[in-house]
């Protein structure tokens, strides 16, 4: 089960057929199956290692990398490029890259060559000898379980962990999402989601070329040129992070007509407040749709679609995917209970790359009321499924706070702060406190033009929140520590 056949025959069928746009250029399936196989030569030639590092923007560039890899049956190592140098280093030596396929232009933005591990061998693909024919070879026979990607998570706590996902486990969440969301071969993607995040590389990567459908990339999120993209190629389906959707709000010349053309408008990454859902669609008549997943499961496991979809929730499950809810026991919970989310299903990961107590305890094997064993991967986030399959997050595990005795989710009171008109963006964590064991404490960014007023901030929330999680106190911060992709990263806030 090729993660790479449905591209060879979308590409074989429709080879003039525009596949990818991008800043620079614009890929036909010819073009991107010949850069490909020329890849594939020059991967022979300079490694036989199996893992090989892709350090490439937004662009068609890294599909051809990812098919060239494929087609020398490697596996793709997509190298986050807004990691500190000791990060990036680590993720490389972890994952025993020795080639890398990059671009000048990446190489600049990094810094130079130099940044990276002296041994690495850098293939430029801007500088690779694609005239003529290229050397023909025919894609590689591989097996459901055969390693496709090494993604590195983030990293929650500690160094960042590497997910091994099969060619079954990408091919299956690609085209369970296409099914599931009805999408189209007409239908135009627009994204700017980075390529070595699990999102941009099934929903923006994938799902597109295997569908034979187009697919408009922009490096950089600017909104302004969003704007601009959306109004010339009137895609039909927009996939970005909350801030993304915040942001094209502050778009002044952006009209409601701008965005007719887009069926489906897909969030994903972080919750996504009120104030910008109400936003986008009072302004431009758009309901955004929230979807789920994570790296572990390829990623999507749950996507709002316009005919099936609920205020604050996620979506139901794509095909072949089962969600339950556990309590602390591992007990099955019923609909409406809230618990600890659990996914099996042919999307989920492998293991965690050299970890294998790490992988023992991500799972957790279930006999359901069926008599049905599956073998189910612990996600850490916290939800409720309600009697019509769709699921609600309430909040990260790890991140739950105790105050009283009484548990409290740092994602229920950022919301209620979020719908405070002079809160751009907020966060919660948990201080300890003598009495009550924990007492929450928020950090909020403000926006332009607004002034500051904890009190005034404490007193929204005790009018909204049961009293015990009303922020004991509230920090005006210029900037949130967010990840690469947008996500407010709580593990850097220090309460005083």
């Amino acid at each position: 089960m090729s993660a790479l056949w449905p591209i060879i025959r979308k590409g074989l069928a429709n080879p003039h057929r525009t596949a990818i746009i991008d800043d620079r250029d614009s890929y036909s399936y010819l073009k991107l199956i010949g850069g490909g196989l020329f890849v594939a030569e020059r991967l022979d030639q300079a490694t036989d290692k199996r893992h090989v590092g892709i350090l490439l923007p937004t662009t068609g560039g890294f599909a051809i990398a990812m098919i060239g890899t494929w087609l020398a049956r490697r596996t793709i190592v997509p190298l986050n490029f807004l990691l500190s140098r000791s990060e990036l280093e680590y993720v490389i030596r972890d994952s025993g890259v020795d080639t890398i396929l990059t671009a000048e232009a990446m190489l600049e933005y990094l810094g130079g060559p130099e940044v990276l591990p002296p041994e690495v061998t850098l293939i430029r693909l801007d500088e690779l000898d694609t005239s003529g024919i290229p050397p023909l070879r025919w894609p590689p026979s591989v097996e459901r379980d055969d390693l496709a990607a090494l993604l590195y998570t983030s990293g929650t706590s500690g160094r960042p962990k590497g997910v091994m996902l099969s060619h079954g486990n990408l091919r299956s969440n690609a085209e369970a999402a296409i099914k599931h969301a009805g999408i189209r071969k007409a239908d135009t993607f627009l994204g700017v989601l980075p390529q070595f995040h699990s999102f941009g590389l099934t929903a923006l990567t994938l799902a597109p070329l295997y569908l034979g459908a187009r697919v408009v990339y922009s490096a950089r999120f600017i909104p302004r040129k969003i704007h601009e993209l959306i109004v010339e190629h009137r895609p039909e389906i927009f996939i970005g992070i909350p801030s993304m959707y915040g942001a094209l709000l502050s778009v002044r010349e952006a009209k409601a007509e701008d965005f007719n053309s887009i069926r489906m408008a897909i969030s994903g990454g972080e919750p996504l407040p009120m104030s910008i859902y109400e936003g986008f669609r009072d302004r431009f008549n758009i309901r955004i749709l929230e979807g789920y997943g994570l790296t572990e499961t390829s990623p999507i496991t749950h996507w709002s679609t316009p005919k099936a979809n609920k205020l604050h929730g996620v979506g139901r499950s794509l095909p072949g995917v089962h969600t339950v809810i556990l309590d602390e026991h591992d007990r099955l919970l019923p609909p409406g209970e809230q618990g600890e989310i659990c996914i099996a299903g042919p999307n989920v990961m492998q293991g965690y790359y050299h970890l294998p107590e790490e992988t023992e305890k991500a799972f957790v094997t279930l006999e359901e009321p069926d008599g049905t064993r599956r073998r189910y991967f612990r996600t850490g986030d916290m939800g409720r499924i309600d009697e019509d399959g769709f699921l609600f997050i309430t909040g990260r595990k790890k991140e739950m706070l105790i105050v009283g005795g009484e548990n409290v989710f740092p994602r229920e009171i950022e919301e209620v702060l979020n719908e405070h008109s002079s809160v751009h963006a907020s966060a919660v964590i948990g201080r300890p406190d003598g009495v009550r064991g924990e007492v929450p404490i928020a950090f909020v960014e403000i926006e332009e033009g607004e002034t500051f007023d904890d009190t005034a901030l404490r007193q929204w929330c005790r009018e909204r929140l049961a009293h015990y999680k009303v922020p004991r106190q509230i920090k005006h911060v210029e900037q949130l520590p967010r990840s690469g992709t947008g996500k407010i990263l709580r593990r850097h806030l220090v309460p005083e």
